[in-house]
């Protein structure tokens, strides 16, 4: 749409950090005038919408990469990003470039400033994101895009989209409240509300009145519901690096992501693709075994290294600390855990205290870079008092990654979790470390 380049991507990441001001604002209006102006490059697409509290991202990844694996161009599109920006738009698995990275934002922009000017309220940094992966995904043709809500559904910025084929709804459990509801129907009402007018509808395990909830907006649009069963999976063999699990016709599927309840998503994910295959998309058993096999999901329950384990994973409300406790003591039983977390101030950061510390030898907190949203490391340090006496707070990310391998022995474990938005950082310090010591180990091993 725009010839010209105006902005390098050094300025085009500025003005990605500026617009963090601008906060969070549910509601279509302003992302219908952006893309319109754009010329609504989402009615072209085809979409896999995801919407619920946890497993989001896995299913995501599931899908996506079992849509590429058959041959489909897929578009996937998900925040927040962990390692880099750009990993948020991808095609067949491949973050977009800078330079479409550029182009792309450049074309909102420009939109967005029209906008402006004719006395609209500016786009918000999430409606910003999601119309440049609507740009982006047109621009390259995509076939199916595989899109995850930002917050809730029914209002969330991705909702503007109206070609769902599928709708895909996660566990459902209290997030967000106060913007998405009181009750956990009211947030089921917020999730479900990705659901369109005869698309197919995919829900895991959920709690009786969220399941109601869904059955009704189901009925109301004439939208097909299928349910996957997690119970139904049979032969589970759980790994760190491979686990694998029959459900249904399927004997031995393998999924390479760890954590127990990713058997759970995997599920989800298969129900799915029986769904689109129902709907006309061709997808053989080799793609959806060599697509299960081959997705990945970084920062959830990932292994950075070994001796001593260090595992990262993005758990960051009461549900998803649940589920990583589970992991962590079925996978560690009776070794000795280091702990470290940082989290956002908007969090149930107490009760995820409450629930997590006790498991731990050690806990170390950390400052998240979110500083709208920060919670200091001091201030989570007096939390984690309250229910664990052995605590330190760190003065940086470096400074809890050094401090916890001096605590850990060889057979121990080191556990960082919450909010995503230190983790990327935190992976690339214990990676680098890690990489020093097999260098260090492999020069001593030639002498």
């Amino acid at each position: 749409m725009w010839e010209a380049c105006i902005m390098k991507y050094e300025q085009a990441t500025e003005y990605m950090e500026k617009l963090q001001n601008g906060g969070i604002v549910l509601g279509l209006d302003s992302m219908r005038r952006l893309l319109r102006s754009m010329g609504d490059p989402q009615d072209s697409l085809k979409f896999v919408h995801i919407a619920g509290t946890n497993g989001k991202g896995s299913v995501l990844s599931f899908v996506s990469s079992i849509l590429r694996s058959a041959g489909y161009r897929t578009g996937r599109y998900c925040s927040p990003s962990v390692f880099s920006a750009l990993e948020k738009w991808q095609v067949n698995g491949r973050p977009i470039s800078k330079a479409d990275f550029v182009r792309g934002l450049e074309a909102v922009r420009l939109a967005a400033e029209t906008l402006e000017e004719q006395g609209h309220p500016y786009p918000t940094p999430f409606e910003v994101e999601t119309a440049l992966a609507f740009w982006y995904f047109r621009e390259k043709g995509c076939e199916i895009v595989v899109l995850e809500t930002g917050m809730g559904g029914l209002l969330d910025a991705t909702n503007i989209v109206t070609t769902t084929v599928a709708a895909v709804i996660t566990s459902v459990s209290r997030d967000h409240m106060g913007m998405l509801g009181d009750t956990l129907e009211e947030i089921a009402r917020q999730k479900a509300g990705i659901i369109k007018n005869g698309c197919q509808v995919i829900t895991g395990k959920q709690e009786p009145s969220v399941m109601q909830v869904i059955k009704t907006v189901c009925e109301e649009k004439g939208a097909a519901l299928r349910t996957a069963d997690p119970g139904a999976a049979s032969k589970v063999r759980y790994g760190l690096r491979q686990q694998s699990f029959s459900y249904g016709a399927y004997e031995k599927l393998k999924i390479s992501l760890a954590g127990i309840c990713q058997i759970e998503n995997a599920v989800l994910a298969v129900e799915t693709v029986e769904a689109l295959r129902e709907g006309g998309y061709r997808v053989t058993e080799r793609a959806l075994r060599g697509g299960l096999s081959e997705a990945r999901w970084p920062g959830r329950f990932s292994v950075v290294s070994q001796k001593p384990y260090f595992i990262v994973d993005g758990a960051h409300n009461i549900d998803a600390a649940q589920k990583l406790k589970e992991s962590v003591l079925f996978y560690f039983t009776n070794k000795k855990i280091i702990i470290i977390i940082g989290m956002l101030k908007d969090k149930e950061y107490e009760k995820i205290v409450e629930m997590m510390a006790p498991i731990a030898a050690q806990v170390i907190t950390v400052t998240t870079p979110d500083h709208k949203r920060s919670l200091s490391a001091y201030e989570l340090a007096g939390v984690v008092r309250t229910c664990h006496p052995q605590v330190t707070a760190a003065d940086s990310v470096q400074e809890a990654v050094e401090m916890a391998y001096l605590l850990a022995d060889r057979d121990d474990v080191i556990l960082a979790f919450g909010s995503l938005s230190y983790l990327g950082e935190l992976c690339k310090i214990a990676e680098n470390r890690e990489s020093i010591r097999r260098d260090t180990h492999g020069r001593s091993g030639e002498d």
